[in-house]
């Protein structure tokens, strides 16, 4: 923990401009610190220091790779890194765009030339294509950027892509910088086969042999109900199951619903159950919502389960798991930060064909769709357990060397930063204090 501290702490002080430029601030757009920072010369830079990185490559689209978000080398990668956008951010980052400037295909002059200059100080444009008009390979360049973000590759610079062109290198420094602080406090055992939930890409990873074999939209947890980060296992899959109604949703949600519709627990197809899971009438029941229930709300199976037709059990003290969902037009949403906790999986009846594929391979897709169609629950365990992780990166660097950016829908990563800051400032003042100098050692 402490030596990740010291290295946050002391490349955030590496990353001050030498000038004495705000490190909150981008360089200006005519710097000519931006333009000497070109990928080539930190790539030389990178194979001074061993333990820098070349620049980043721009991504391909994250759903066609086979490079895993997670990973036993993701934690050093994470380093590299910061190293490497720390070296940059001495060289003076990157330019601002401005926000009247005309980017469109097409359009030519300084405003394009600064932004073929932006995407090349990131890597998503070549070296040798300085100046010119927006053009197919600015296009290109500006997809490659898009991908990297969790942006939709249009090529366009849409508002959104202006945004996150505009963030300033110290800021992703400290994306890297907290992604990799969170790792460090994940004792996750990589197996042959695991599942990755990263919530802030709202994406799940089924990694076999070191490769993503499946990728999925999820939809994870609200910014006032987040879903943690967790480690655990997955045991068994649940087909056509029931839902059991948290005790909050229920004092809030459900009791709200039945005060003002008293009809609304039989048009959902829920029932009441009392302490030894009996069921009782609901017109018997206190809705005010002002105590934690003493009873319990169930979902029966069906079209119109919160849950849908699959849950992937994951035993864990957050009580979470995967899950299918009947609201499935939320998984076209570029914005997919709406549940209560849980992660609603897109083709996660594909998920649990691959989760039980290799210790029972008579559950293929078919045999899963066949036995959702007889409407009955089925509870399938797993022989062997397949490790999960949920994991929260804002940023993180793939084995082919491609950095990613997410946003920090959940404002974590200042938060965290500014813990560590603090535990260092502590070890520091320990280490002159004869009462407290053995905690520093």
């Amino acid at each position: 923990m402490r030596t990740v501290t010291l290295f946050v702490i002391a490349s955030i002080l590496a990353t001050a401009p030498a000038t004495g430029q705000d490190a909150n601030t981008a360089a200006p757009a005519g710097a000519g610190s931006a333009t000497a920072a070109a990928p080539a010369t930190m790539a030389r830079s990178a194979a001074a220091r061993p333990t820098a990185i070349s620049t980043p490559r721009a991504a391909a689209v994250p759903a066609l790779s086979r490079e895993a978000t997670y990973d036993d080398g993701t934690a050093q990668r994470l380093k590299d890194a910061a190293l490497s956008y720390s070296d940059l951010a001495v060289r003076g980052g990157w330019p601002t765009l401005p926000p009247e400037a005309k980017l469109v295909p097409g359009e030519q002059g300084p405003m394009v030339d600064l932004l073929r200059r932006r995407l090349l100080i990131s890597g998503d444009l070549d070296a040798d294509k300085p100046s010119g008009p927006y053009d197919e390979t600015v296009a290109e360049g500006v997809r490659r950027f898009q991908s990297r973000h969790g942006l939709a590759p249009t090529g366009t610079v849409t508002p959104r892509t202006l945004a996150a062109l505009n963030v300033p290198v110290q800021k992703r420094i400290r994306q890297l910088e907290a992604s990799l602080e969170r790792l460090t406090e994940l004792n996750f055992a990589f197996g042959r086969r695991y599942v990755v939930v990263n919530i802030p890409a709202a994406f799940a990873e089924a990694v076999e042999n070191d490769h993503v074999v499946r990728r999925y939209r999820v939809i994870v947890g609200k910014t006032e109900k987040p879903s943690p980060t967790l480690t655990a296992e997955i045991t068994s899959v649940i087909l056509n199951p029931t839902w059991t109604v948290p005790s909050s949703i229920t004092k809030t949600e459900i009791s709200a619903h039945m005060r003002s519709d008293p009809g609304y627990l039989a048009r959902m197809h829920m029932e009441v159950l009392n302490a030894r899971d009996a069921p009782i009438d609901p017109r018997s029941v206190d809705w005010s919502g002002t105590h934690t229930p003493e009873f319990t709300v169930r979902q029966q199976s069906g079209s119109w389960n919160a849950l849908g037709a699959v849950k992937i059990d994951m035993p864990n003290g957050y009580a979470v798991y995967m899950h299918d969902t009947n609201q499935r037009n939320l998984f076209s949403d570029d914005y997919r930060f709406d549940s209560h906790g849980c992660a609603r999986v897109d083709g996660v009846r594909d998920l649990a064909a691959w989760l039980l594929q290799d210790e029972l391979p008579k559950w293929n897709r078919a045999a899963i769709d066949a036995a959702i169609a007889t409407g009955e629950r089925l509870d399938i365990p797993l022989p062997r357990k397949i490790p999960v992780a949920w994991v929260y990166l804002t940023a993180w660097m793939t084995r082919d060397q491609i950095i990613q950016f997410r946003n920090d829908v959940y404002d974590q990563d200042e938060q965290l930063l500014e813990a560590t800051a603090e535990e260092a400032a502590f070890f520091s003042q320990a280490a002159n204090h004869p009462l407290t100098a053995h905690l520093a050692q």
